[in-house]
């Protein structure tokens, strides 16, 4: 009888205490959830809607040849419209934050001279004297043209913390930068190949 007035006086506390590892469990997972819902990729439609009008880059010359800052509108397109002007791949890389095959569009160890422009907008985005042969089999830059020309943010999908790369005149996604890359900068501007077109330097 004692025995089983032992086991009565446990059965509640065992109760509570599988109810608070269950509630603290959910409540956990309810945060990574939240936290990785705030921080995926943005479509780039969703982050024009909350941008400036005017963005300020930097222009270049097809040659590569530094033009100096510039304070323009922001390129905004609707969805239809990005549509028939882009391919399907590229539509999908830089206005829905998608990502190509490696080694499917652009050869990533070409090296002729000149820089790769924003597939939907022409703003400037890397000169390819800062290419290099990552192995990733997606062209890969130690640095952008200028800084001012691409926007950073942070990107929490598929379970994972990395830094994504957009086009900071039209918000396309371009790729992602990591910090594996060779000197002088140590980083490693991982690009989409179809968010980008190549303007070779005559």
């Amino acid at each position: 009888m004692e025995h089983v007035i032992a086991e009565k006086k446990k059965t509640p506390s065992t109760i509570e205490r599988r109810a608070f590892l269950i509630g603290a469990g959910a409540a956990a997972v309810g945060l990574v959830w939240l936290y990785a819902r705030e921080n995926e990729p943005v479509h780039a439609e969703a982050a024009a809607a909350g941008s400036p009008k005017m963005v300020t880059i930097v222009e270049f010359a097809d040659s590569g040849k530094r033009e100096g800052k510039k304070s323009v509108d922001r390129v905004i397109k609707s969805e239809e419209e990005w549509k028939k002007q882009l391919s399907a791949l590229s539509f999908e890389v830089t206005r829905q934050a998608g990502t190509e095959r490696a080694y499917t569009n652009e050869d990533p160890n070409a090296h002729a001279k000149g820089i790769f422009r924003c597939i939907c907008c022409d703003n400037a985005l890397f000169d390819s004297s800062t290419k290099f042969d990552s192995g990733t089999g997606w062209p890969s830059f130690w640095e952008p043209i200028a800084k001012e020309n691409v926007v950073e943010t942070v990107d929490a999908s598929l379970g994972m913390v990395r830094t994504a790369v957009s086009c900071r005149l039209c918000d396309a996604h371009l790729g992602h930068v990591f910090d594996d890359g060779p000197r002088p900068t140590g980083l490693r501007y991982c690009m989409n190949s179809v968010a980008m077109k190549f303007v070779k330097s005559s």
